[in-house]
C-alpha cells in the first residue's frame, strides 16, 4: 500500500517561505521540499504537510493572500534501488 503525500506548491520561493513562516508559528508542521516532479515540472521548493492540516493551511493561505499554484495528493515513491548502479 502506498502512502500518499500532500504538498502545496508555489509559483516563487517567496510565497512559499511566508506560509512556512506563518505555519510555524501557528504550530502546524510543515516540511521545506523540493517540488516533486509528479506534482510539477518546474523547479522550485513545496511544502511538505499533513492531510489532516490541509484545512487550516488553506485557510491560513486565503487569510494572508498566499498566492499557490495548487496542493497535490502524489503517492510516496520510494525506491530503494534509486541510485545503486551495480
Amino acid at each position: 500500500m502506498q502512502k500518499i503525500q500532500h504538498y502545496v506548491l508555489f509559483p516563487n520561493h517567496d510565497n512559499g517561505m511566508r506560509l512556512y513562516g506563518i505555519l510555524k508559528e501557528a504550530g502546524i508542521k510543515a516540511t521545506i521540499a523540493p517540488t516533486p516532479r509528479a506534482a510539477s515540472k518546474c523547479c522550485g521548493i513545496s511544502l511538505l504537510v499533513r492531510k489532516d492540516d490541509l484545512e487550516a493551511i488553506r485557510k491560513f493561505i486565503d487569510e494572508n493572500h498566499i498566492e499557490i499554484l495548487k496542493i497535490a495528493a502524489i503517492e510516496r515513491d520510494i525506491n530503494p534501488r534509486r541510485d545503486k548502479y551495480c
